[in-house]
């Protein structure tokens, strides 16, 4: 078996430019990538733990569309709230809530939505009870659902974000978890660009008005960024102001995550992540390469009913180029050992598909078989040898 390179591109001529990296924000932690390719566009402290406030609700949601993607419930299932969720909790009091009231029950969705526009702390408290048991117990299940996805530093103290030594997640990791509910979750995504819910089964006068003053989601990028369509915004008084954002222009995507910021609002808050944005699509573009089901290369097989296979990508191969500088040598390559000895499954890796700029490699992903390859049978197999041994393929 030998390793193969195969130069799929060379020297191609991609007029392109690094990002501005002298861009400033006022944020302790910032992180903007690309959504196709993953490529970092730009960082500050990124990799910092620091408390996320009510973005670790993205967290709690995660949880529960798993169990919507599983069919344990659905969108009509209606949930009882404890009186830990009660309004009259005073933990509620200065904090953002839904105002729900002990005994009453709510449906998944408007806990979705509740948790999404108005930031709903008792919504979460809610949802963990419910999937868990405890609120406490339902950090195990964020715990477990952050590292299956990824994010090997995130911690967990409750599922509301309220101030707890436990919650602690990274700039990078927020990201991550932003990516997965995009990607992961086509059908529930759409929730996110909700601007204005409206509650209507508050249970006492106060609640309802509450209710009637609280409708606005929180997350002011939706309104004054065309493309912005998601995700969560977080504040408290320690930590300041933060958002998990995303925005999809000219049909490209970009994720971004502002952490530690001590603007004047969520109006502040929403034009900072609107600069950081807006960077990224002014200084920064995508060459889109190969999407799945394209054949990269073809592989020689050993002991295969079929000669080759074909490899593909599971999803496209991307490229985050700058706009300004002219470069010549951008080269995609695919790396594998040949022949492949079967049985190839179809979706098993076969090897690795690599984009170098100036001989630095700046974008890589997983070669995988686009069909299947049955081994031939053992006379078969001898019968080859022998043509092996007497000069033949």
């Amino acid at each position: 078996m030998r390793k193969s390179l195969f130069a799929l591109i060379l020297s191609m001529i991609v007029c392109v430019a690094n990002a501005d990296t002298e861009f400033k924000t006022k944020a302790k932690s910032a992180l903007l990538i690309d959504y196709d390719s993953g490529a970092e566009i730009f960082a500050k402290d990124a990799d910092v733990l620091m408390p996320p406030s009510s973005m670790i609700k993205l967290m709690t949601l995660a949880v529960l569309f798993d169990e919507l993607k599983a069919g344990t419930i659905t969108m009509d299932t209606r949930f009882t709230v404890s009186e830990n969720a009660d309004y009259e909790n005073p933990l509620w009091y200065p904090a953002s809530k839904i105002c729900l009231v002990k005994g009453q029950t709510i449906t998944v969705r408007d806990l979705i939505l509740g948790l999404i526009v108005l930031s709903g702390g008792d919504a979460s408290v809610v949802i963990a009870e419910h999937l868990a048991g405890t609120e406490s117990a339902f950090t195990a299940k964020m715990t477990e659902k952050a590292r299956s996805i990824g994010m090997p530093l995130s911690s967990f103290g409750n599922a509301s974000g309220l101030p707890n030594p436990n919650n602690l997640m990274t700039s990078r990791e927020l990201a991550t978890l932003a990516v997965h509910l995009i990607g992961d979750y086509p059908e529930l995504y759409p929730m996110f660009a909700t601007k204005r819910f409206e509650f209507d089964e508050h249970k006492t006068e106060w609640c309802q008005e509450w209710g009637r003053t609280h409708t606005v989601n929180y997350n002011k990028l939706l309104f004054n960024m065309p493309g912005a369509d998601g995700l969560k915004t977080g504040h408290t008084s320690d930590g300041g102001y933060g958002m998990v954002a995303s925005a999809k222009v000219g049909g490209r995507r970009l994720v971004g995550v502002i952490n530690g910021f001590n603007g004047k609002g969520h109006d502040a808050l929403a034009n900072e992540m609107k600069k950081l944005l807006n960077h990224g699509f002014a200084t920064t573009m995508n060459k889109t390469f190969f999407q799945p089901g394209d054949t990269v290369a073809q592989i020689p097989v050993w002991y295969g009913k079929q000669d080759t296979v074909d490899a593909t990508v599971v999803k496209p191969f991307a490229v985050t180029l700058g706009k300004n500088k002219g470069l010549a040598g951008v080269r995609v390559l695919a790396r594998f050992n040949e022949p492949l000895n079967a049985p190839i499954n179809a979706g098993d890796e076969i090897g690795q598909l690599i984009a170098e700029q100036d001989g630095v490699v700046v974008a890589q992903m997983p070669l995988v078989a686009k069909d299947r390859v049955r081994k031939i049978q053992f006379l078969g197999r001898v019968i080859k040898n022998i043509m092996v041994m007497c000069g033949g393929q």
